[in-house]
């Protein structure tokens, strides 16, 4: 589990997210640190790793300056299981709210479905093996008879027979692989049998029934039902994908996969809890009202943060060790105004910059994932080659900045409504008006006839959207 951590200083992590992420630089050192902690832990000696707990991170910024993007890279770069989840989600518990000890059970299914998918890779040739061998099956079903007829024989009933036939069916059986292994007989048809659990839904009549109780129950009701196989007639390259996942699972021991994934998500699990300051309890309301139903959030979300046994339906997790990264815009509230407990919780507070015109530059011009290169992308799967000029992603950015400083600062999301007007029609003429083999070229005097009216236009409403 620490090897692959090992490999990511400090600087390697930030270095990684400064591939998809512009500016943050406090933030990325932060969250580094944080990372690179859990190895240091793991690789303390024993009598006090259980004390090291983690550095919990408090980040402050408007939206769309890279608190969740930041978050979500770090978990993906250490292949970490990783949940969002949002603390105005649990304000209504028994009405649309949920309870806070779900996202410590949905970050356990990430890990299982994280552990699954590497296990079912490491026995995926033995899978293809055996799916292979079901496949020739149903297309020259083996001859068994030629042993019957060599016992004849020994008992003296009959003379010895030839085992051309015997021989014949394994040599075209094998010609057979040869084609099912080239893909010459991929859009063949076969009769393959698909095992299908016969769990139905379970509601609840009487009492409240708890999420961990009501998973149990269907668990264990499904266990009960017999599995039962369904005929389907599908070609051999469907049946190949079908009865992959199958036979995979089949030599899988999902009893350790369950062990695996609660060590993973304890050591490694990260929890995002967005939205935090719409739980913030304003200290001038006079503790009554909504108010006390956002204390009361803290309140149940403090046990988590500070460590507590969760019960899950693939058993017992700890949460001493998972990572919680907290955030919020607060524009209206103060990290103040959370329970002190809950502050104590956060040690490290950490302030993203709004974006500036030169950052949306970059924004445009850096990242990998960046929305130049998906546009571009796009218009390749269509045979059209698509082309920015510098100088009209200088305009997009300064539009962009515009736009957020007059209206509503939605940080980087800015630059998809700017994109999407600016493209619309050359994506509505391709491929009908604009053929493949063309050529687009974005240019500074493009982008201004298309976008000029975003700034003169101070009601935005239809764009805003």
């Amino acid at each position: 589990m620490t090897e692959h951590l090992n490999r990511l200083t400090p600087r390697q992590i930030v270095f990684e997210l400064d591939q998809y992420i512009i500016g943050q630089n406090d933030a990325k050192r932060n969250v580094a640190i944080a990372l690179r902690n859990r190895w240091r832990r793991m690789n303390s000696p024993e009598d006090i790793q259980k004390e090291i707990i983690p550095n919990n991170i408090l980040m402050i910024g408007a939206t769309g300056v890279g608190k969740t993007e930041i978050a979500r890279r770090l978990a993906k770069i250490a292949d970490a299981p990783f949940v969002k989840v949002e603390a105005s989600k649990f304000t209504e518990v028994g009405y649309v709210g949920r309870d806070v000890e779900s996202m410590v059970r949905d970050l356990v299914e990430q890990a299982v479905g994280m552990v699954r998918t590497q296990k079912k890779e490491e026995v995926k040739l033995k899978a293809e093996q055996a799916v292979e061998d079901i496949i020739l099956d149903a297309l020259i079903p083996p001859i068994h008879g030629a042993g019957a007829t060599k016992v004849k024989a020994e008992n003296g009933t009959s003379d010895t027979m030839p085992d051309d036939d015997a021989e014949l069916n394994q040599r075209t059986r094998e010609r057979f692989r040869e084609k099912i292994r080239n893909g010459e007989l991929d859009s063949r048809k076969i009769d393959i049998e698909v095992q299908q659990n016969q769990s139905p839904s379970v509601g609840m009549i009487g009492g409240a029934v708890d999420d961990v109780s009501m998973m149990n129950i269907q668990e264990m009701i499904g266990n009960m039902m017999p599995r039962r196989g369904k005929k389907r007639k599908v070609t051999v390259e469907e049946a190949r994908k079908i009865l992959l996942d199958e036979e995979a699972s089949k030599l899988i021991d999902m009893d350790e996969v369950k062990i695996e994934a609660i060590q993973k998500a304890e050591n490694l699990g990260i929890i995002f809890i967005d939205e935090i300051d719409k739980v913030a309890s304003s200290r001038s309301a006079g503790g009554s009202g909504p108010d006390v139903s956002r204390e009361g959030v803290q309140r149940d979300l403090l046990p988590i943060v500070e460590g507590s046994a969760v019960n899950t339906k693939h058993g017992v997790i700890h949460t001493d060790h998972i990572l919680f990264v907290a955030a919020g815009a607060f524009h209206v509230s103060k990290p103040s105004d959370l329970i002190p407990e809950l502050q104590g919780r956060f040690p490290i507070r950490v302030e993203l910059n709004s974006l500036t015109e030169s950052d949306f530059y970059q924004i445009l011009k850096t990242p990998k994932n960046a929305l130049t290169k998906q546009y571009e992308a796009m218009m390749a799967s269509e045979g059209v080659e698509l082309e920015f000029e510098d100088g009209a992603l200088r305009e997009i950015a300064k539009i962009a900045f515009e736009v957020n400083s007059e209206v509503e600062n939605i940080g980087a999301r800015r630059l998809q409504t700017v994109m999407s007007l600016l493209l619309n029609d050359f994506m509505f003429d391709i491929p009908d008006v604009i053929g493949s083999d063309s050529h687009i070229v974005v240019t500074a005097g493009l982008v201004s006839e298309k976008l000029a009216h975003l700034v003169k236009n101070r009601d935005l409403s239809q764009y805003i959207l």
